[in-house]
Order: C-alpha cells, then structure tokens, then sequence
C-alpha cells in the first residue's frame, strides 16, 4: 500500500508539535526535560469541554495539530483513532465506584469510558462526519491503527487521518499496566505517492522480525514506555529527509536514500514500512 504522509502531529513529554520536535527526532537536541502540556479543547462546546478527560483533550490535541497543516476539512475527513487502553482515569473511577458497598455508576463516567468517545468528541469539536474507527491492539495499537488508516485510504481513494494517543492510568491500575507518560501522534494520509508532503511510504505488511528502536537512549525509553510512541522510529526516519538547512519537509538534499522502518506489532511481529521522500 502507497501513501503520502501529508502532515503529521505529537504531543509528549518535551514534544510539543511537528516543528518544534524534528531537532529532537533528527538527534540534533536532547529531548527537553518537559512534561506533556496538554492544552484545553477549545473547538468543543463548554458544557462537553468540562466533562472529558485527558485522554480526550490529548486525542484532541494532536488532531488540531495536524489538520491546522493540511487543506482538507476535518469535517469530512475520515479518521482512525488508536489507543492501548483508552481512558484509564475513567476506568478506575468506575472500578471505585463499584467496589463500594453500594455500588453505582456515573452516567457521565460510562459515557467517556468507551473506546470511541475521542471520535465521538472529534465529530462534535470539528462537526465531522466522515468515516471513523477506533481500534485497540495493546502494545501493536499504533501500528494497528497504520495498516487500518492505510487500507481505509487506498480501497476508498480518500484521505485519513490518524490519531494514536495513551494516557497514565492511576495506581493501583498503574503497577499492573506502566505507561511512562501521556503521549499522542497524529498523521494525515492520501493515497498513492503525491509529489508534495513529507514523505511516501509504503506498508508491506506485517511478518516476523525484530522491531525498531529510537535513535536515542530518551527517545527509546519513551517509545519503549508508551504504546502509542512506537511510532516515534517511523517519525525520525520522516524527520530526517530533510535535516536542518536542507530546504522545505520533504525535499532532501541529494543522496537521502528509503528506509524502510519496523514498527512493533503483536508478540514476534513487525509491521513494515518503507519510508522515503516526495520528489
């Protein structure tokens, strides 16, 4: 399957926007010391503003983040939307709630605990209206979520976006499921290998093989700590089409050669993915 990468956005601790973080994802600055910032959504409605949770505002986040770089409306645009668990903070409330001696459930609480309320609350923020999946594959999400975006926008001729996000869950639940910090990435996807974007790729499927690693010891702790920053091996060999000086994303300078990234799927699988720059 042939795309282009039209855009792309991230959300993590010392990742703050496509832009600001290539000098980190080229290895030409140490990732900043930062915690993820996680900024209001502003585009929903105060009443739905004040009931979501940070997994939704971090969806969310990342969503404007990439949109905000690419001519199509989000009101139309189809999108994928990837996480390893969802909601944790919702998730144990619900566990409290029902572990006391009468137990009950917030309506509100049920509401932002399905899987689907960051689509749910994307359709309301950006009134979209196109197709949207929301998928969970443990530690594969991400890479999951790739292969669902890829396969929506080559059958269907259309672009996608895609929104992979984790939050921390809460202790207990957190010393059963360890994730390092809230981190979120967003790409949007056309079909085929445009002239323009910020790079091509191809997916060839998943197979056996050993997964990628980040390029630095801070960028691999947190690629290995949070299931939707496997992507972040796929998003340096991106970022290094065009190192600092060499013109505009996606036009290297010459002698920038494919790569090909494997991204961490389930136990024993990688997905593949070749990566190269729009000409």
């Amino acid at each position: 399957m042939k795309l282009t990468v039209q855009a792309i956005g991230v959300l993590g601790p010392g990742l703050d926007g496509w832009a600001s973080a290539l000098p980190v994802l080229r290895g030409e600055a140490a990732l900043p010391a930062v915690a993820t910032a996680v900024p209001p959504p502003l585009r929903l409605p105060p009443p739905e503003r004040r009931r979501v949770g940070q997994s939704v505002r971090l969806a969310l986040a990342v969503a404007e983040q990439v949109f905000a770089q690419v001519p199509h409306a989000p009101a139309t645009t189809a999108s994928v939307f990837a996480s390893s668990g969802g909601d944790g903070e919702n998730c144990d409330a619900l566990c409290r709630s029902l572990a006391e001696d009468v137990p009950h459930a917030s309506p509100t609480r049920f509401t932002n605990s399905v899987h689907n309320a960051p689509a749910g609350y994307w359709s309301i923020a950006a009134g979209a209206t196109g197709p949207s999946t929301s998928v969970c594959a443990f530690d594969a999400s991400f890479a999951a979520g790739l292969l669902e975006a890829a396969i929506y926008a080559c059958c269907e001729d259309e672009p996608v976006a895609l929104i992979a996000y984790d939050m921390l869950y809460p202790q207990p639940l957190h010393a059963l499921r360890p994730v390092l910090a809230p981190f979120a990435a967003a790409l949007v996807l056309v079909p085929g290998h445009a002239a323009s974007g910020l790079a091509r790729i191809e997916l060839s499927g998943y197979g056996a093989g050993t997964h990628a690693a980040a390029a630095t010891p801070a960028l691999e702790a947190l690629r290995a700590g949070v299931p939707a920053a496997r992507c972040l091996p796929l998003l340096e060999a991106i970022a290094r089409l065009a190192p600092a000086g060499a013109g505009p994303a996606g036009v290297p300078p010459a002698g920038v050669l494919p790569a090909e990234v494997a991204l961490e799927g389930l136990p024993g699988q990688v997905l593949r993915v070749g990566v190269s720059p729009c000409r």
